[in-house]
Order: structure tokens, then C-alpha cells, then sequence
């Protein structure tokens, strides 16, 4: 057999009907501007953390939205605070607020 350097990845499927998407319904029923997100990504550009870590908020959004909890949590203890990426945000999202409240609503996880 021929190692041409590369291989075929797993599938990663995600099953909606079995994560329990109630707690991203509510995060986003108390957060009604992230709504408004476009998935531009000037928020991971400019996070800070992102630069020292794997930290990106795009990637827990998307996270949260499939109901993958564990992931999302494990992610936001990496977020410093510091606001620069509500700052670029063109859809004036309170991101800071944001990631408090995916911490308090996830801390069972």
C-alpha cells in the first residue's frame, strides 16, 4: 500500500434530536441580540485569548447552538474579559454579557 501522507477523517454527525437543546433556548431567550449574530468572525480576529489559546467565540456559539454543553463550558474558562471583540462586534452584540451568561446557565456542566 502507497502512504500518499494523508488519510480519510471520521464523520463528525451531529444528532440534534438527541442533545436537549433546552438550555440554549434559554440562553438565547435572555439574550435576544445574539440573534442578531452574522458568524462574521471579527470576535475571534481580534480575541486576545484567542491569540494565546484555542479560545473562539464563533466556535462556542455554534456549540451552544447544537446543545453540546460540555465543549462550550470547558471553552469559556478560557475567555479573559476584555471586550475587544465587542468592540468590532458590527452587530453591536454585548459578547462580554454573553459569555457570563453561557458560564452561569452552564455551570451544571
Amino acid at each position: 500500500m502507497i502512504d500518499f501522507g494523508f488519510g480519510v477523517n471520521v464523520a463528525r454527525a451531529v444528532n440534534m434530536d438527541r442533545n436537549n437543546l433546552d438550555t440554549a433556548h434559554d440562553i438565547f431567550n435572555s439574550l435576544p441580540d445574539l440573534q442578531a449574530c452574522i458568524a462574521c468572525g471579527s470576535c475571534t480576529a481580534t480575541c486576545t485569548a484567542g491569540n494565546l489559546t484555542s479560545f473562539n467565540f464563533r466556535k462556542v456559539h455554534t456549540l451552544v447552538r447544537r446543545g453540546e454543553y460540555k465543549e462550550a463550558y470547558s471553552e469559556m474558562s478560557k475567555c479573559m474579559l476584555c471586550g475587544k471583540c465587542r468592540l468590532v462586534c458590527p452587530r453591536g452584540i454585548n459578547t462580554r454579557g454573553v459569555v457570563l451568561t453561557i458560564k452561569k446557565k452552564l455551570g451544571d456542566y
